[in-house]
């Protein structure tokens, strides 16, 4: 059901009545650039569903950015007796309804805030050592809107790729980002790969659709063979969280394409990540090699509990619903909620019992 939206509202836009809703992000996003008009923030991949972002918290990056489902406004949902519920941002269940899981009903139309349409330029710094990551976190993953620190988990980051929106200033281009220093040709987030896929950089100002991704709309993101992980830690607890990880580069670096290390400003969704607080997310585009993954991540969890590290939903983990259950204050509010607009299970599946709802 992740990916069951039909149809698309734009809140505070000059567009009262709602349209079919196109299936991706990128989709969404060509559609409100005819309007001109624009959301607040975007996934990394803009190939993914916009449902399916919304019903995950899919987040795209910004340390004062909110995931794609802060941009909800209003939902409709199909129950699984046929009733039609409407809610709003402010209504009482809504915090519970928007990062549903596919665990409450059809989703059937969604409202998004949108603003005027703005102009992003990007900019990668190559070379960044991990005592300046450490000593300069915050101003690092602020130094721009969107900010991504990509690495191998080797004995330097690769790059790390600012992306800053377009004022009525000229720019001023940075020779280097705390010792990093900046790239003079297009990067590809995976070193060594054609960047032909990848968005424009070196400063060319762009729209805020064709930057904040980091892959161009019609290409094949990434390697386009992958499997993905990422976990989410309160942004207080992120040098310990990545030091830990990095202890763990032997086991993690045989498996792995690259690792993303962003920030993402807190929320009142209930089952998102970034529930109450500000996160870095650490994530890990895998090779596909699922039982040797799946191994690596048993030691990985292991290695991030004591950080309250909460897995992406729409990823790859294996922590287990008991495992889960602490790190969401509001979880046995969503269960009396899927209690309530599902009583009879007919969105219940295997994954939800295992990994969320347990013995429900």
């Amino acid at each position: 059901m992740l990916g069951a939206a039909r149809e698309c509202n734009w809140a505070g836009s000059h567009l009262p009545r709602p349209r079919p809703s196109p299936a991706s992000v990128g989709e969404l996003a060509t559609a409100l650039n005819a309007r001109g008009v624009a959301l607040h923030n975007l996934a990394s991949l803009p190939h993914i569903s916009v449902a399916g972002s919304i019903a995950t918290a899919t987040h795209g990056s910004g340390a004062t950015n909110g995931n794609l489902a802060t941009a909800v406004a209003g939902l409709e949902i199909v129950t699984s007796s046929g009733e039609l519920v409407t809610v709003s941002r402010g209504d009482p269940d809504f915090d519970g309804l928007v990062v549903g899981l596919g665990a409450l009903g059809a989703v059937t139309r969604v409202t998004l805030d949108v603003e005027p349409a703005y102009e992003v330029r990007q900019r990668v710094f190559e070379g960044l050592g991990w005592l300046a990551l450490y000593e300069h976190f915050d101003e690092i993953v602020s130094s721009g809107d969107s900010v991504s620190v990509f690495t191998r988990w080797g004995q330097a980051i690769d790059q790390v790729w600012v992306k800053s929106r377009v004022t009525g200033a000229p720019e001023e281009p940075r020779r280097e980002l705390f010792g990093a220093t900046a790239a003079t040709a297009e990067r590809h987030p995976i070193p060594g790969l054609d960047p032909a896929s990848s968005t424009p950089q070196l400063g060319a100002p762009g729209l805020w659709s064709d930057r904040l991704p980091h892959f161009r709309i019609g290409f094949t993101p990434s390697t386009g063979e992958e499997i993905q992980s990422e976990y989410l830690v309160p942004r207080a607890k992120a040098v310990a969280a990545i030091e830990a990880v990095r202890g763990l580069a032997r086991t993690i670096r045989p498996l792995l394409l690259v690792g993303e290390i962003r920030a993402i400003a807190a929320d009142r969704l209930w089952m998102s990540p970034q529930y109450g607080q500000d996160t870095i997310g650490i994530h890990f585009t895998w090779k596909r090699e699922h039982d040797a993954v799946s191994r690596a991540l048993g030691e990985l969890e292991a290695a991030l509990a004591p950080f309250d590290a909460r897995p992406h939903w729409g990823k790859l983990f294996i922590a287990e619903a008991d495992a889960i259950a602490p790190l969401y204050e509001r979880l046995p509010d969503f269960r009396s909620l899927v209690e309530r607009y599902d009583p009879r299970g007919a969105f219940r599946n295997a994954w939800l019992e295992h990994r969320m709802l347990g013995s429900l």
